[in-house]
């Protein structure tokens, strides 16, 4: 999905939650590259969060400052 992105870019872009859909299933590919359970769990973990979430709390960060 990323690469598709990357590819239409120059003609109808991205939208935030695609690049953040792309950004968690990448994370989550290298989550599964650790060998330890508990630490690739915690890593998996992470990724679930989902983006109208993100949003939220990244809006409410920004409040914050």
């Amino acid at each position: 999905m990323f690469a598709a992105c990357l590819g239409a870019f120059g003609f109808t872009g991205c939208s935030s939650q695609q690049t953040y859909g792309a950004g968690q299933a990448w994370q989550r590919n290298e989550c599964y590259k650790i060998n330890e359970a508990q630490e690739r769990s915690r890593c998996l973990a992470s990724t679930s969060t989902s983006y109208e979430a993100y949003k939220r709390e990244a809006e409410a960060g920004k409040k914050g400052q």
